[in-house]
Parts: structure tokens; sequence; C-alpha cells
């Protein structure tokens, strides 16, 4: 099993021709990783890596994570020879509209991109959280007779990965859990966009990879395959079940004489020097070239690889045949959920307790987790207070891999972005807790989730000025409103326990996009009163509903998400016949709602209409229009126990009399 090395010499040389004729025909891009990091990519997907470019979904491939997005013409050159979809074509429409070849990796966009990467350090929280993903799936679904999970998963990273914050909250994730299936590639290329590395960074690399619980190897030749070769197979033999770091002292932009190893050959600077590099190389003259013994090599090898799967696939029929339960259970990661099988399983709650949401979502998860098995969930150090611990669940942790509550610590930014990684490997329904201010320690991973169209849950607490004596720091006034303004995130504030069975039905029987939950610290009232609990569970999932209809004519509109709809309840009972009131959990879903539907519980023909809710009120004018009214909180809150600052901020249904009795006559 040894390396062909004039086969991948050449392959190498002619994919730092890919590179840098697709990046000057762009007249953008970055140079300096595709071509310092270019034997890395030649070991792996020219020896190293299992994977089948005819099944880029193959359960047990080796998982490649390009942290280092801005590097893509590496990912597609390599990936174009190793023989997935991606044409000369393709390669030539770099960073061009509609092409697979965009200037950052986006999953779902290009065969064989496992992520989407680009804002730097997210793709090593994505790699561990695909790690743990493997671990669990392993611990889950293999047998003594039958091992069809037993992958590596390797990510490639630069400095720029290594000095943003993420890098350090999930590293030391992976070293705790000791994921001895994950493989970090650190191109130390010395070298960051504005300057030199040593401008900004003089740590021990190796030192801070070791005490967070890693074995490290380093190539002190990161330009040399058999260095490489040889520090991939002892990290991939290792015996010590620590995750593996190597660490690449690289050239970055090798191949540009006028430019490598410095910070101008990071980006496009080089371009102006590629003719004269591409000839020292010795490429032709012709653009986007590669010779027929590469591709004959990258067939064979192709081959080699199909072999193997073919392999896996007779021990996975074999595997299937002796488990069907368990079969029939990796199956089903990959249907749709109805949301009325989940709330099926969810017993109605006791009308007259009072419950805080955060509460009832605890009570709810439970018949969900018992009805979907595929379900996990974590905690960014917060189970007590956030509530969603699966009782029965086990922990994850690496003598009980297969563990459904993971213990994230207090690292909400890594959180997110490994539940990614767990959407990204498509096998478990991923969601994780925290309180709802710290989202802004990980809006990245969220803002990236949504993008990706990855199906993660968000389980936050303490939603907004109602969490009290803990004051403005943890009182989330702009938040929520700030989340909404994420496009393909579903933000759900629930307003009782059963609006809060509807939305962890609707949270996770979506499949194209994130959800948040937005959950009280504070008791509320169950609005039994108003509409039996099918009416509210629904309600919800169509994302706003008629809470209680008018009597008589219509004449006010009353608006509210959580919290705040017990006192637009109030209100109306007292502002008398001709006043609706509307409870509107989540804008998004509402938005997506047929038109008709939407008319019919805001109709245009009303423009008297008063909304509330404990946070800021430029969001609400999109639904009561210039005519309308807002109450909320455009500023921040206070230290005193809850009912105070609700009281003191306007939080009440007298504040919700008052606007209405200003409005249209």
């Amino acid at each position: 099993n040894q390396l062909n090395l004039p086969a991948l010499e050449r392959a190498c040389t002619e994919s730092r021709g890919l590179s840098m004729d697709a990046v000057a025909k762009a007249a953008s891009g970055h140079l300096g990783l595709p071509l310092g990091a270019t034997e890395v990519g030649g070991v792996l997907f020219g020896h190293a890596l299992r994977y089948n470019p005819d099944d880029t979904k193959w359960w047990n491939r080796d998982i490649f994570v390009l942290s280092a997005g801005h590097g893509s013409m590496f990912l597609y050159s390599w990936l174009h020879l190793a023989g997935y979809a991606i044409s000369v074509e393709d390669i030539k429409n770099f960073r061009q509209f509609k092409s697979n070849t965009p200037g950052h990796p986006e999953f779902h966009d290009t065969p064989g991109v496992e992520a989407t990467t680009g804002p730097l350090g997210q793709g090593i929280a994505n790699a561990v959280g695909y790690a743990s993903s493997c671990k669990m799936a392993a611990a889950r679904f293999n047998t003594e007779q039958h091992k069809i999970f037993d992958q590596r998963v390797v990510v490639l990273c630069g400095d720029g990965c290594m000095q943003e914050g993420i890098s350090h909250e999930a590293l030391s994730f992976a070293g705790h859990h000791r994921l001895d299936n994950l493989i970090v590639f650190y191109d130390s290329n010395d070298v960051t966009l504005d300057a030199m590395a040593v401008e900004t960074q003089s740590e021990d690399a190796v030192k801070r990879f070791e005490s967070q619980g890693f074995e490290v190897h380093l190539v002190t030749n990161g330009n040399s395959l058999p260095d490489l070769y040889k520090a991939y197979q002892a990290a991939h033999d290792s015996k010590t079940n620590k995750p593996q770091a190597i660490i690449v002292k690289s050239v970055i932009a090798k191949g540009i004489p006028e430019v490598a190893g410095t910070n101008k050959g990071h980006g496009e600077a080089g371009v102006k020097f590629v003719d004269a590099a591409r000839k020292a190389m010795g490429l032709p003259d012709e653009k986007f070239y590669v010779s027929k013994e590469t591709r004959d090599y990258f067939a064979a090898h192709k081959k080699l690889q199909v072999d193997r799967y073919n392999q896996w696939k007779k021990t996975f029929e074999e595997w299937q045949k002796a488990n069907p339960q368990l079969a029939a259970l990796l199956e089903s990661s990959q249907h749709e959920v109805d949301p009325q099988k989940l709330l099926a399983a969810i017993p109605e709650f006791n009308p007259k307790d009072s419950i805080a949401t955060r509460k009832a979502g605890s009570e709810v998860l439970q018949p969900i987790a018992q009805t979907l098995p595929l379900l996990i969930s974590g905690s960014a150090d917060l189970h007590g207070s956030t509530l969603n611990y699966i009782k029965e669940g086990r922990d994850f942790t690496p003598s009980c891999p297969g563990g459904r509550n993971i213990k994230f610590g207090i690292r909400e930014h890594a959180m997110c972005a490994l539940l990614n990684g767990f959407a990204y490997h498509g096998i478990f329904k991923p969601s994780g807790a925290t309180f709802l201010v710290f989202s802004d320690y990980c809006r990245p991973s969220i803002r990236l989730a949504a993008l990706s169209h990855l199906p993660v849950t968000y389980i936050f607490t303490h939603d907004s000025i109602g969490v009290g004596e803990d004051g403005p720091t943890h009182q989330p006034v702009e938040t929520v409103s700030g989340l909404r303004m994420i496009p393909n995130l579903d933000v759900i504030r629930p307003a009782d326990p059963e609006e809060t069975a509807g939305a962890f039905a609707s949270a996770f029987s979506r499949k194209c996009g994130p959800t948040l939950l937005a959950l009280t610290r504070q008791n509320l009232p169950n609005l039994v009163a108003e509409a039996d609990a099918k009416t509210r569970r629904d309600g919800v999932l169509k994302g706003g509903y008629v809470l209680s209809k008018e009597k008589g004519a219509l004449k006010l509109i009353l608006i509210a998400t959580g919290s705040e709809v017990q006192h637009i309840v109030e209100a109306a009972k007292k502002l008398g016949d001709g006043v609706r009131v509307v409870s509107m959990p989540c804008t998004s879903i509402f938005d997506r709602q047929p038109k008709d539907y939407r008319e019919s519980v805001l109709p245009n023909s009303c423009r008297n209409r008063v909304a509330i809710e404990a946070g800021v009120t430029s969001f609400w004018y999109k639904y009561v229009g210039l005519d309308g009214r807002v109450v909320g909180i455009d500023r921040f809150g206070m230290s005193a126990p809850g009912n105070t600052v609700m009281k003191e901020l306007g939080m009440t249904s007298d504040s919700v009399i008052k606007a209405a009795n200003t409005g249209l006559q």
C-alpha cells in the first residue's frame, strides 16, 4: 500500500494548475492554500481517504471538511480529479453565477462538499460534530458480527481557523471526549491575510494540541508527499484513543516564487505571475490541463474505491438481514416526520396548571424522544435550567458514545457548530440548549445552519425581561427580533404549554432548516378558556392563528407572542365586542402560509391593530402597519423580580388597552 509518488507528484502539479487557472479566469479567489497544501490533497484524495464519487452519501465514507473554506479551489480541484461530478467546465466557472463551484464551499450545491465553510473555524467544529455523530452511529448500529461504521473524519484548517475562538472550544471538546476518529490537518504556513502570523500569534501549537488531549504529529516539510503520508498513517493507526493533529509546515502559494511564503500569497495577488509559474512547473500552455496519465491513475484509484465500497455494501446487506430493527431505525433517519404523529404522542396538559414553557418543553421532549429514537439533546452547561435532558437517554461520553444527552460545557458557539456537524451527517436529529441571550455567542453557527438548510433545533430558554433579577445582561430585549432576520430560521415563541407542544412538533418535523424555540423561565397560564389544545397546537404549525374570535363586527386586532399573549387575552375582555386575539408564535411560518389563510387571520379590512412583545418594537410594524401601535421595550431591562420588571416596562394588559384606545375611531 505504498504511494505512487510519480503519479501523485504529477497530480499535485496539475491540481496547482487547475487552481491557478480558475482563480486567474475568475480574477478573484485565493491561491495560497490551494497551492500551499496541495500535497495534503494528493495524500488524501489520491491515496488515503475512503470514498466513492458515485455515492457521495455513502454511510461509511471518510469525511473531509475544508475548514479554511476560502481555499475552495483546493477542494474543487481534488474532487474533480477524484471523479466527483465536478467537470472541467465547472472548474472554469469558479465563482460564477449559478456555478456549482462557488467562492466558498456550500453544502447541497457541490458533490463531495461535506459542510458549508468560509467563516473561519466553523469547519473545525463541524468536523468535531461529524466525528461525534460517527461515534454515536457506531455505538448505536454496529454489532459484534457486522461493523458498518468505522470511518475517519479529516479536517484541513489554517492559522486563521486556529486563531478563532471557536477552534479552542471545539478542539477542547474533541480532546475531552477522546474522539480518536478525528484527524486535524493544521496547515501551519505562518501567514495570515494582513501580515505574517508572527505579528499576531506566538503560541506553541504542539503544546496547545497536546494540552487539549490530542496526539500530535509534526511535518516540518509540509510539501513532502512521503512525510505527509507517514504522518497520516501514524495518525490513522494510532492506538492512543486520542484525536489526532498533524501540523503541516507548508509554503503558502508554493509554485509562484514572487509571492510564495508571504502574506501576498494568500489571495489573488499571484495571478499576474501565473503564466510564468505554470511554465516553471512544466505545465503545457493549455489551461485547465489534466494529463491522460493523471486521469488513468484516478480511474484506477476509483475502481479500488468502488471495490471497497462494494465489499462494505455486502457487509451492510448482511447486517440488514441480521438486524431488521436496527436497519429500520437507520432508514428512518431519512424519512419525513409527521408533526401530527408527534403531537399524538404528547398528552394534553392540565388546564389548571400554570407552567413555564421551559418546563412544558421538558415534559414535551420526553414522549417526542421516545417517538424519535434518533433525537439527541445537549446543553451548554445548563441542563438544570434549560430542562432539555432526555430521561433514560444516558450521557454521551467516551465510555458511552451511544448516549443521547451531550454536555457541551460552556461552549455555546462550538455547541451550535457541532450540532451542524450532526445535521450534515444526517442520521441524528440534533438539538441543543442555552439561555436565549447567549445566542449572540453562537449566531454565526445558527446562520450557517439556516443557509445550509440544516434541521437543527435550538431550545433557548429565559427568553425575556421575565428573567428578572439577573438584570439587563441576561434579558434579551433585542434578540428575538434579531434572530427573526436570519432567512430560513424559524423562531417560535409559544404562549402556553399546548403551544409549546406545537412548537416542539414543528421543530422536530422540519427538514429544510433550523428552528429556535424561545421559552420562558416564568410560569404562564394555560389558555384553555380561549381555545382547545388542538387549536393551539395546530395554530403553531401555521405560525399564527385566531386564538379568540371577535363578537360581532371586527373593530380591532390584538397580536402577541409568548408570555404577552395572556395580556391581549385579558385586554380583549375589557375592551368588549369586536376585538380579535391573534397568537403569532412564529412569523416566518405564518408568512409561508397561503395568502387566503393569512387574510383570514389578519384581514386587510381591519387596520386598527395593536401588537405587544417584551422586546424591541420595530419588527412588528410589518403586521400592524403604519396605522397600528406596538407595545414593546426599546431599551435594556433592569434587575428586579420578573413581575416588577414586566410591570415597570409596560408588559401588561393595561398597556395594550391604552394603545388600543389611541387607535382609529
